[in-house]
């Protein structure tokens, strides 16, 4: 976690894709394996809204 309190709300509009607890915690969310997390990810990059819109989709 960063020590650096004013970039804190920009980190919160990212997914670390090489943090196995950020993509499980990404697939729980979303009812998704953890292989499907991670591609939507890898595929979306870091933008955590982008990546939630695909997933949302992706289920549906």
């Amino acid at each position: 976690m960063s020590d650096n309190k004013e970039k804190q709300s920009q980190d919160r509009k990212l997914v670390a894709r090489g943090e196995k607890y950020e993509v499980s915690y990404f697939a729980k969310k979303h009812g998704l394996d953890m292989k499907d997390a991670r591609r939507i990810i890898e595929a979306h990059g870091p933008d955590r809204d982008a990546a939630d819109k695909a997933a949302h989709r992706f289920k549906h």
